[in-house]
């Protein structure tokens, strides 16, 4: 069984909708959510499906002792941050090299890097007069939204669209694609050599 941790800062519904997607796999188990913020609702959608859901402030967070305690005590193989705020410590990606993936909601390398999350991306892709946008799942590295990329997946824009339009179309894609594109890494990263 591989066990993976979820780690988010907000509402969760891509955390929710990885749980599910996962909830009868005979492979992977959502061993944990865990995130650096304590009113995150995805801490509450995480409990509901029945999965521990913990919360871990950033000096706990940056703390090696303290994270990889934890990774060991849920035997925790893989990573997966889904809206998830906070820069990943060099120790964590050392511990855990190409077993953490993030989904970023555009089309990288365009609007990534520090503070592109959020309403802050589909605004700049709207100043932009971009004709398309779409999320990208990545390798994380050291480099803010810098590591190699996984998948993209696009959506046309019309220029009517509003910030608002754009996360909408892009959200859409996230949910119908991030758990498979996540199924198919875990599927290659842990078969038999």
């Amino acid at each position: 069984m591989i066990n993976v941790a979820i780690f988010v800062s907000g509402n969760g519904t891509n955390c929710e909708n990885i749980i599910r997607h996962f909830a009868d796999h005979k492979n992977v188990k959502i061993a944990l959510v865990l995130s650096n913020k304590i009113d995150a609702y995805a801490l509450t959608r995480a409990r509901n499906l029945g999965v521990p859901a913990i919360v871990m402030t950033h000096n706990h967070f940056n703390d090696e002792s303290q994270m990889m305690v934890l990774m060991r005590a849920y035997h925790i193989d893989f990573i997966v941050l889904a809206g998830f705020l906070q820069m990943i410590p060099d120790f964590l990606i050392r511990a855990y090299d190409h077993r953490i993936l993030n989904i970023h909601p555009a089309l990288l390398p365009k609007f990534g890097g520090k503070g592109m999350y959020g309403h802050y991306v589909h605004e700049a892709v709207k100043a932009a007069g971009e004709t398309e946008t779409g999320m990208t799942v990545h390798w994380v590295n050291s480099v803010c939204d810098g590591g190699e990329i996984i998948a993209q997946f696009h959506t046309p824009l019309s220029p009517t669209d509003s910030p608002a339009d754009i996360a909408a179309k892009e959200h859409v894609l996230e949910q119908d694609y991030f758990p498979f594109v996540i199924e198919k890494v875990l599927s290659h990263s842990f078969s038999p050599s």
